[in-house]
This record gives structure tokens, C-alpha cells and sequence, in this order.
């Protein structure tokens, strides 16, 4: 069984489910209008109320997931964590809540789950396709085919935003709603072009907001009953007529989302209209499914981080050669060290794969383009704590440890640290490391046991040893070399 909790804008909720056959059942579902982007103060900081009712949210969601029998937990944040500017101060609070580490996707990641949670649910080969989602504090467009993304954006445009600029007090009126419709239209104006009807065959809107919307509108029969423009604009008019929205009392929706259903609507106007929809199908999958079936995915050996880990290397033209005999010799050397933990083995071999992307910028500090490119590229798969892992790696691999000081403390990350230059040191002394000839420990101090007759072979390496003692003693490190018979 699998669990997938989805940190929202607006919302915080919850999904467990299991795998059966071709699809994933959803056995739990729980969901708290927690409103975390109305939380967000004039200086965007989380305001104490906000996370206090947050933290208490995540804590009632820990009792669930304590229930179940669970093969894997991912506990995904979205856009208001992304923005708030005292996001490092809540999140640790937040995991101790809940219990398991909480990542921060980008949109673009957001997308792409998303996706995989709408490709899997429908499960049509080959179509081509449109996915929207419209959320508390951003909305997806996603482009793809059968089961492959082809072009994902994210918008930072949400419901509460929409909702609060607009709808003051809750006042909705005629020229309120045209303003919110073009100032959305303003949003996607620039990007529309390759999410324009020629380019797929059938749209769909996973978000909590659009299959809300149309269920208002097929129980109301507004318009032709389907999500379409002429019944968006119905309800539009429909709201419009009420005038505020603690008057709105529709069949199809709950007292709690009358407040950002307006500007949720304005958004999907907006974008029916920039983007010439015909017409639109709800469907109960998205972000949530797709974080279960990503889970589903890595526990079957299909990561799709190991496939964007080959596109970067392929796209900044990493030899594949150099960079496999990296990865296996620091896998190597670090299974030596005896790591508390297996967290970073993977976070090492891909940094270690990918360590030479910097050199497609240049050769003279190539690590540090490689850790910027790594850490600020558009990995699928990865979220941005991953990334910042592998790039600080990545910046570590050479020269002086005093840049990463901050993190050595960390034994296994400096293991880490440790196996990679390692590795990366019998590469350029084009050596091929034979482990029965060579020891190494880590614990207060580097122990390197190798043989008098491997430095006899390989008279460069003792250079580079010699240099390698030199940076760590300048973190305060005493690296020991012992040469025996």
C-alpha cells in the first residue's frame, strides 16, 4: 500500500492506496480546507495561526497513516510553500507533525505527477491530450501523449489569489468577475500557443476546483449541463446574481469552498477563452494519484529520475564511460565507509554520473557550472532537496572543502564527499581500482590501507593523495595514509 499526502494552497489531503492489477485503488481519503495561501501575510510569511492550524492538520494526518500498513510515504508541498518566505522555519516543524520528510516540488514537477495521475486513470494509448489543474495557488497546463509529458508549465495563478483580489469581502459583481477573467487571461496569454486545441484531441481538468465546477453545473443545468463555455458562463451569471458568496448554496458544493470557487471560475473562463476550449472532461485523478503511482513505479525499478539523469547526461554530453566507472567506484568506496543509513547511496551514484555536466561551460571550475546546473535545472522525477543534495556533491568533488564546511558535520554526507573524490581521483590517475588492494575508514579521522606495490604502479596517485591529505586537514580532518606489503 501506498500513501500520498498532498500539502495544497489550499487544502491539505491525504490518499492511501493500493495496487490491484492495472490500477490504484484508493482505500482512504481525508481532507482539511487548511487555506495555508490565505495564510500568507503582506511580507508572504506564514502567519502563526496558519501553521498552527497546519501543524495541527499534519498531526491528525499522522494518526491515519498510522493505521495502515504502508510500503511508502511521500509527503508532497506545492505552491504556498514554495513562496512563503518563512518556509524554512515551518518545514521542519511540519515533518516532526507528520512524521516524514515533506518535499517542496516545483510546478513543473507538480505537473508532470499530475499527469501521471490523470495517463494512468484513463489508460488510452496514444492519446493525445490536454490536463489542467487549477489549484489554491498556481495552475498546470500539461501536454502529453498516452503516457508521456511533451510540455508542462506552471502558473503561479490559485484560486485564494484570484479569489481575494477580486471578490473583496466575498462581493461578486459584473465588472469584478470580467476583471478577474481578463487579468487570468493576461497570465496565459503568452504561453497559450502550444497548449491551443490543434495540438491534442481531448481535454481534461483534474483539480478538486474544476470537477467542482462542473458538478455545480450538470446539478444546476446551467447552461448545457457540461463543462463547456456557454455553462461556465451560466454559473458565472448565476453568481453574479447571488452577489456574494456567502449566498452561494448550489447543489454540488460545500459551504467551505464558496469563498475561492469564484476565482477558480474566473481562472477557468479565462483560460477557456485564451485557449479556445470546446470543451472539457472532469476527472477524479491528479496530483495525489500521480505521487501513489510514482511510488508504484520506483518500487518496480522504473524511476524516472534514473531517465532524467541519462537525458541531462545526454544533453550536456557527459562521457557515459568516465562517468559509470565514477558512479561505481564511489558506490564502491562508500559501501566501505559503513553509512549509517542508505540515503544518500543513490543521491552519490547519480551526482557521480552527472559530476562533468559543468564541462559543456567550461573546463576551469566545471564543478561548480555542474553543481548550478544541477541544482537549478528542470530534473523530472527529482524534488529540489534531491537536487540540492547531488549539487552539493557535485561542488565538492574537487578542490578545497571549505565551501561545503557547513555540511561536513553531516558523517555521512562527508563519507559521501569522500568516496566521490576518491573515485573521481583514480579516474584521472586512469587507474582501475582493485578494492581487495585498497581499505578505507571514516570516523573521526581517514584511514586509506592500500598495498606498496599498487603506489608502485601507479606513482601519480601519490601526488594526488598527498593533496587530497592537504584539503582535509583544512576542515580539520586528519587523513592517514598506511602502505603495507
Amino acid at each position: 500500500m501506498y500513501a500520498a499526502v498532498d500539502l495544497g494552497s489550499n487544502s491539505f489531503r491525504l490518499h492511501v492506496g493500493k495496487h490491484d492489477g492495472d490500477t490504484i485503488r484508493v482505500i482512504k481519503s481525508v481532507r482539511d480546507p487548511i487555506r495555508l495561501a490565505a495564510g500568507l501575510d503582506a511580507h508572504g510569511d506564514l502567519t502563526e495561526v496558519a501553521m498552527q492550524g497546519a501543524l495541527a492538520c499534519l498531526q491528525r494526518f499522522r494518526a491515519v497513516l498510522g493505521t495502515y500498513q504502508l510500503d511508502a510515504v511521500r509527503v508532497v508541498a506545492t505552491s504556498a510553500m514554495r513562496v512563503a518566505r518563512n518556509g524554512a522555519v515551518f518545514l521542519p516543524l511540519a515533518e516532526e507533525a507528520i512524521g516524514y520528510p515533506i518535499e517542496i516540488i516545483s510546478g513543473e514537477e507538480e505537473g508532470r505527477l499530475i499527469y501521471m495521475g490523470v495517463a494512468n486513470s484513463l489508460a488510452i494509448p496514444g492519446e493525445r491530450r490536454l490536463v489542467m489543474d487549477i489549484g489554491g495557488g498556481s495552475t498546470e497546463l500539461i501536454l502529453g501523449r498516452g503516457q508521456d509529458v511533451e510540455r508542462v508549465e506552471s502558473f503561479s495563478l490559485g484560486t485564494v489569489k484570484q479569489s481575494l483580489s477580486f471578490f473583496i469581502g466575498g462581493r461578486i459583481d459584473a465588472p469584478s468577475f470580467e476583471a478577474a477573467i481578463l487579468s487570468a487571461r493576461s497570465h496565459f496569454e503568452d504561453g497559450a500557443p502550444p497548449y491551443m486545441p490543434q495540438h491534442w484531441k481531448s481535454a481534461y481538468g483534474s483539480s478538486g476546483t474544476i470537477r467542482t465546477i462542473a458538478d455545480i453545473i450538470a446539478r444546476n443545468k446551467l447552461g448545457d449541463g457540461l463543462l463547456t463555455a456557454p455553462s461556465l458562463d451560466a454559473l458565472a451569471r448565476r453568481f453574479i446574481e447571488l452577489g456574494h458568496t456567502s449566498k452561494i448554496d448550489l447543489p454540488g458544493l460545500r459551504p467551505d469552498r464558496a469563498g475561492t470557487i469564484v476565482g477558480g471560475l474566473a481562472i477557468l473562463i479565462g483560460l477557456f477563452r485564451e485557449l479556445a476550449i470546446p470543451s472539457m472532461t472532469p476527472i477524479e485523478a491528479g496530483l495525489r494519484m500521480g505521487v501513489m503511482w510514482d511510488l508504484f513505479l520506483r518500487s518496480t525499478k522504473r524511476d524516472r529520475r534514473e531517465q532524467s539523469v541519462q537525458a541531462c547526461m545526454e544533453k550536456f554530453h557527459v562521457d557515459q564511460r568516465r562517468a559509470q566507472r565514477v558512479a561505481e567506484q564511489a558506490q564502491a568506496l562508500y559501501a566501505q565507509l559503513k553509512p549509517t543509513s542508505e540515503a544518500l547511496v543513490k543521491p552519490l551514484r547519480w551526482a557521480s554520473l552527472l559530476h562533468e555536466t559543468g564541462m559543456v561551460v567550461s573546463q576551469t571550475g566545471y564543478h561548480k557550472h555542474a553543481a548550478y546546473i544541477i541544482e537549478n535545472a528542470d530534473l523530472p522525477g527529482f524534488t529540489t532537496r534531491e537536487q540540492k543534495t547531488m549539487s552539493r556533491l557535485i561542488l565538492a568533488q574537487k578542490g578545497n572543502l571549505r565551501k561545503i564546511d557547513d555540511v561536513l558535520a553531516d558523517a555521512d554526507f562527508a563519507k559521501a564527499v569522500l568516496a566521490l573524490r576518491l573515485s573521481i581521483l583514480l579516474m584521472h590517475a586512469r587507474i582501475e581500482a582493485d578494492f581487495s588492494e585498497l581499505r578505507l575508514r571514516m570516523k573521526h579521522r581517514i584511514d586509506l590501507d592500500i598495498k606498496r606495490g599498487w603506489v608502485a604502479h601507479h606513482p601519480t596517485v601519490s601526488f594526488w593523495i598527498e593533496k587530497e591529505q592537504e584539503f582535509w586537514d583544512e576542515v580539520g580532518v586528519d587523513f592517514t595514509i598506511r602502505a603495507s606489503a
